[in-house]
């Protein structure tokens, strides 16, 4: 039973580190428009996390670091949540 939650937890995860990461990427292709699907919709699930970071986290020579914090901090939170739950079981 727990094995399945830790799989299911780790892939939902591994969704939105991937989901952050294209979110990267596409800040650098200037031509994209936020406004229409599904880049909306991206930006919806991802920037309420990233904010967060980029309150604390100025950028920095006109890099923006804190996908990088959120990234690390993210992993953190779910190898703790997965650590928990082996040993709760």
């Amino acid at each position: 039973m727990t094995g399945g939650i830790i799989f299911g937890i780790n892939n939902l995860v591994n969704l939105y580190l991937f989901l952050i990461i294209l979110r990267i990427f596409l800040t650098w292709i200037p031509n994209v428009n936020w406004e229409t699907q599904p880049w909306y919709t991206l930006r919806a699930v991802v920037d309420p996390y990233l904010g967060i970071f980029r309150k604390f986290i100025p950028p920095f020579g006109g890099l923006d670091f804190s996908p990088i914090v959120a990234i690390i901090v993210l992993q953190l939170l779910v190898q703790a949540v997965i650590y928990l739950l082996l040993i709760l079981r």
